[in-house]
C-alpha cells in the first residue's frame, strides 16, 4: 500500500490503483476527488444527498438511509 498523502491519513485512497480499491477504506470511484472521499469532503465540504450518490454509485434513497442508520447509531451512542 503505497500512501504519500499525510493529511489523509493512513486509509488514504489518493495514490491507489483501481485493482487494490478493497484496501483503502475511502476508496471510491470518482477520479475527479482523486478516488478519495477525504479528498472530496476536503474539496466540496458539505454535500447534498444527489452529490453523495453519485460518488458512491447509490441512489439517494440509499443515501438517506444510511444516514439515517447512522444518525440513529451515534443518537444511542450519546444518549440524546
Amino acid at each position: 500500500m503505497k500512501n504519500d498523502c499525510e493529511k489523509c491519513g493512513p486509509s488514504c485512497a489518493c495514490e491507489a490503483e483501481e485493482e487494490n480499491k478493497e484496501e483503502y477504506r475511502m476508496w471510491i470511484d470518482y477520479p475527479e476527488d482523486n478516488n478519495c472521499a477525504l479528498k472530496a469532503i476536503e474539496k466540496h465540504g458539505p454535500m447534498t444527498l444527489d452529490q453523495i450518490s453519485k460518488r458512491l454509485g447509490v441512489s439517494i434513497v440509499r443515501v438517506s438511509q444510511i444516514e439515517k442508520q447512522a444518525l440513529k447509531k451515534l443518537s444511542k451512542r450519546i444518549k440524546i
